[in-house]
Formats: C-alpha cells, sequence, structure tokens
C-alpha cells in the first residue's frame, strides 16, 4: 500500500529516569567541552546549545566551561561528520535535530545516528504554521481555503534547508491540501521568521521558540500547531492569547503532525561513565526553573530519554523518515 505521508504521526512515551551506579560518576571533563550544532544560527537547536551553555556557566554545573560551535554544512554533515570522526573524545557533544535522519537519506554521506554515542532526549520540538500578522489569513481554515483556491505554485513557503523537517512538512501540506506551493530555503530558523516579518514570504512553519519574538512583537501570527494535542502552556504571550490557544491542525482539519528531536549524542566510543556523567548534567539542567522557563517560552513537549528507551525511539523514528523521505522524493537514491 503506498505510505500516505498526512496520516503518519509518531507516538512518544515518557521515560523514567534509570537509576546510575556511583562508580558511574567518576568521569569529568578536563578541558572545555565543544558543543557542535548541525545547523545555523538563531534556529531551535542553537537557542537550544546556548542555553544550556548559559546556565551551565551561571550555575556552575560543569568545572569546564561548554563552546558552542556551528557547524552547519550539507545540512549538518559538516557538524555530524565531525563528531564522528572524533572518536573516543568525550570533550565533544552535538545537539540533533531531525536532520539526524533526513541528511544522510537526502544527501548520501557516509553517517548514521548509530556512528554516535546516544546520551539523552532533552525535548521534542514542535512546528507552527505561521503567517504575517497583517495576513488576510485570520486562521487556518482561511490559510487552507487560500491554497486551494489559488493556483499551484501560489503561496510560498519559508523553511531550513532542503530536504529537512520544514520541506517535509511543506509536502505534507500540499498532500493535503492537494495543492503545491513554493519552497523557498534559508539558512536557518532565525532567518525564516524574519523573512515571514519582511513579507519575503506567505507562511512559515518555524519551531516555537524561533517565532515566539516576533508573535510577541505582533509581527506574526500562529495557525495551528501540528501536534495531535493542545500545547498546555497558558501564560499570555500576547495580550490575548498563549502558546494553548492555538489549535492543533488537526482539529481545524489540516491532517498534519510531526514532532522534532531536541537530543544529544557524544563521539564514537564513549564510555558508560562518560555517558553517565553528562546525563547527570542534562538532569541538574531540567531541574532548573530556568529551564521550566525555557520549555514553555519554546512550547515543548517535555519528553526525556535515555538508555535503551532512547535507542528504540530512533530506530523507530529512523524508519519514519526513511517512509517519508522516500514518498516525497527527497532521497538521494532515488
Amino acid at each position: 500500500m503506498r505510505f500516505k505521508l498526512h496520516t503518519v504521526i509518531a507516538t512518544f512515551g515518557l521515560a523514567a529516569a534509570t537509576a546510575t551506579a556511583p562508580a558511574l560518576a567518576a568521569w569529568e571533563p578536563t578541558k572545555p567541552i565543544e558543543f557542535v550544532v548541525p545547523a545555523g544560527t538563531g534556529g531551535g537547536a542553537d537557542q537550544m546549545a546556548r542555553f544550556i551553555q548559559g546556565m551551565a556557566a551561571k550555575h556552575k554545573l560543569t568545572a569546564q566551561p561548554i563552546i558552542v560551535v556551528n557547524k552547519a554544512g550539507g545540512a549538518g554533515a559538516e557538524g555530524f561528520l565531525d563528531v564522528k570522526g572524533d572518536k573516543g573524545n568525550p570533550h565533544k557533544i552535538v545537539i540533533t535535530l531531525s536532520n539526524l535522519f533526513t541528511t544522510p537519506l537526502a544527501t548520501g554521506v557516509p553517517f548514521n545516528w548509530r556512528d554516535l554515542t546516544p546520551v539523552s532526549m532533552l525535548a521534542l520540538d514542535q512546528f507552527i504554521l505561521w503567517v504575517n500578522a497583517d495576513s488576510p489569513h485570520k486562521n487556518a481554515k482561511d490559510f487552507m481555503a487560500a491554497v486551494k483556491a489559488a493556483p499551484d505554485k501560489t503561496f510560498k513557503m519559508g523553511g531550513t534547508g532542503s530536504k529537512q523537517e520544514d520541506q517535509i512538512i511543506t509536502v505534507l501540506l500540499e498532500n493535503t491540501l492537494g495543492k503545491k506551493m513554493i519552497y523557498v530555503p534559508f539558512k536557518g530558523g532565525g532567518d525564516v521568521a524574519v523573512q515571514l516579518v519582511g513579507k519575503h514570504i506567505d507562511s512559515t512553519v518555524n519551531n516555537p521558540i524561533e517565532a515566539e519574538s516576533h508573535w510577541r512583537a505582533g509581527k506574526l501570527r500562529p495557525l495551528c500547531v501540528m501536534d495531535k494535542e493542545k500545547l498546555p502552556y497558558t501564560t499570555k504571550l500576547t495580550a490575548t492569547e498563549s502558546w494553548a490557544d492555538v489549535p492543533p491542525c488537526g482539529s481545524v482539519g489540516l491532517r498534519v503532525s510531526y514532532l522534532m528531536l531536541r537530543g544529544v549524542f557524544m563521539t564514537p566510543g564513549a564510555t558508560p561513565d562518560q555517558v553517565a556523567y553528562y546525563n547527570a548534567l542534562f538532569d541538574k539542567l531540567r531541574a532548573l526553573p530556568e529551564w521550566k522557563e525555557f520549555m514553555e517560552k519554546g512550547a515543548f513537549r517535555q519528553t526525556n530519554l535515555k538508555g535503551a528507551e532512547f535507542v528504540d525511539w530512533l530506530g523507530k523514528n529512523e524508519h519514519i523518515h526513511r517512509l517519508l523521505m522516500k514518498e516525497a522524493g527527497f532521497m538521494a537514491t532515488n
């Protein structure tokens, strides 16, 4: 049976933290920790990495500083290959997004997530359909009706990179609406949001944190969130709206659901005590009130997985992305 993109909805579970034997806490970094971001500046992964960097320094969570390094070349392949090639270096970690799966499938670059050492899922990131605040489309139903009524390739959808999450979602939207859009790629989520503010494109599917400040400033309007559930955050971000007021896309007839990984990996050959060190670091981070504020600001789904449960999740979602990429015609072998 032909795979139906618009019906793919991944199920994510919460995992209980696994007890760690005291002996595994022995290792600590002896030099600065390089935190690789396989994406551009200003996007969701970059913002999360720099937030972690700042909180670790503020609360003295690490004896060594964390240095964030962006390596976005080749849709993130530059960063992934750098980490893969530094086997046995416990002072280098990488924050991952769904290009962990899409980049090797789209480019054929010799990399797979199994080449690295999984550490932890920090959270799952949402995608929201955004338009400019001056757009005539006041809600998702208005937007859908306008796209359906217009000729193919009338509407411009901006997104991060090519053959990555944003373009996959654009294909999901196209399949659901029965219309082709013009997909315009940019270097990072921050750039995408700015382009929508400037009215150079008609819509985006930015992560919440990438467009939140522009929403607060009255420049952008969220139409729906691509999750099967409403967002739980009720603090008002504008005079009248909170994240909880943004409806799930499925509830307004746009049957698209997609969540993105925010996880951390180490280089190949990391030892259990080294992995335990970073998991302990992230456990301390998640306990901070600032982390809870960051999660609410970015409307994240607060799912944390580690160990075998994280590995199992990765395997299942690699399979989902292979199906998505194949159906969209984005595979390097197509």
